[in-house]
């Protein structure tokens, strides 16, 4: 995802440059630039879940000990995660579906024809982190009852 937020910069810099010294610019210029934004954070989610770099308050996770850490990554998983992303799932479907029937494309003239493609985007991401959720709750659940056996 390193080489979308570089191409997010880059296209955003090019918009910057060609608007204030050109005096020019391009809806679908401007759109390349709210894809690949929403394409880097809700694909990426999955990863950052993996890798534990999500942002946590742990005013008291920080304090407990790693066999209470599993069990409440497991609860939250299978109690929060996998139940968000299973209903973000389930209801995003037809809306993808009704904007691929029609080929959704952009609001504004002179916009991308490919609103239908972004919007394929959240089901994507809510299997991604649903997986991510399962494997991330079953593992904490095997380390919680090898800790307890």
């Amino acid at each position: 995802m390193g080489w979308g937020l570089l191409a997010m910069v880059v296209v955003t810099f090019l918009i910057v440059c060609l608007r204030y010294i050109l005096n020019v610019g391009w809806v679908w210029l401007q759109e390349i630039v709210l894809y690949t934004h929403a394409a880097v954070f809700l694909l990426s989610m999955a990863s950052v879940l993996r890798k534990d770099g999500h942002v946590r308050v742990d005013v008291f996770y920080r304090g407990l000990l790693q066999r209470r850490k599993d069990q409440v990554d497991g609860l939250g998983a299978f109690l929060l995660l996998i139940p968000t992303c299973a209903v973000i799932l389930y209801t995003s479907i037809p809306y993808v579906l009704d904007s691929w029937r029609v080929f959704e494309g952009s609001k504004d003239g002179g916009g991308l024809e490919a609103v239908f493609l972004l919007k394929s985007l959240i089901p994507l991401f809510a299997l991604l982190l649903l997986m991510q959720g399962l494997r991330m709750g079953l593992r904490d659940w095997r380390r919680w009852r090898r800790a307890n056996a």
